[in-house]
């Protein structure tokens, strides 16, 4: 069975979670702007307690973003390191995919309806489905003013609010939720789950495709064309 380590440090949260033998293990701390500092050591001591050593691992995961910009760099730059020095394989999973699996474990969520705060007076919005246990995306990841956030065309039935968008924007957010955690953020244990459904599937890249994904850098250009 394959030893995979998964670590997220997009949004103020900071966690590391393993899956070896079978088993998971995680850390888990929000610590705003420390997470330079924390991550590294965080692994170690994660490793230490399975009892493994780190050229035992397989694949790294890690939240690609969307999130704040300097957390998401922390990530790429510890990734990159980590397995350009093993020869390891990558697996990058969307932050607002993580929320939704997080949403899954935590209250059952089979629809969620994820949102970061994205500063400037935008969100960063994604709706995700379970399918078989994993949070499929649903449409399209984006960052948009909370007024402009909808639910894909073919939404039906129940849905959940899922991360700190909810916190900030809910009452601007035209999007009718059974429920919302408005404090929840990204955790390495939902992070691993993915990683573990796209590792089935092969999709594992080499470590210089570890690559952020900002969202904002995407809509900026067509933007200044208008």
């Amino acid at each position: 069975m394959s030893t995979l380590l998964a670590l997220d440090t997009a949004t103020e949260a900071c966690s590391v979670a393993l899956l070896h033998d079978g088993k998971v293990l995680s850390h888990y701390e929000v610590i705003p702007r420390l997470h330079a500092q924390r991550l590294l050591p965080m692994i170690k001591d994660l490793l230490a307690e399975g009892g493994i050593a780190l050229s035992s691992v397989d694949g790294i995961a890690f939240g690609r973003g969307p999130g704040a910009f300097t957390g998401v760099r922390i990530a790429i730059g510890v990734v990159q390191g980590l397995a350009f020095a093993l020869d390891r394989p990558v697996l990058p999973v969307s932050n607002l995919a993580v929320l939704a699996q997080r949403a899954l474990r935590e209250h059952g969520a089979q629809q969620v309806a994820s949102a970061i705060d994205a500063r400037m007076d935008e969100v960063y919005w994604g709706c995700y489905r379970a399918e078989q246990g994993e949070m499929r995306l649903a449409g399209l990841e984006a960052v948009l003013p909370p007024e402009q956030a909808n639910l894909p065309r073919d939404a039906s039935g129940d849905w959940f609010g899922a991360g700190t968008g909810w916190g900030t924007f809910a009452p601007r957010i035209p999007v009718h939720v059974v429920g919302q955690e408005p404090n929840m953020l990204p955790h390495a244990l939902d992070l691993l789950s993915l990683a573990q459904f796209a590792w089935a599937r092969g999709e594992a890249l080499p470590a210089d495709q570890a690559q952020p994904v900002y969202l904002r850098d995407k809509v900026a250009t067509p933007k200044a064309d208008r």
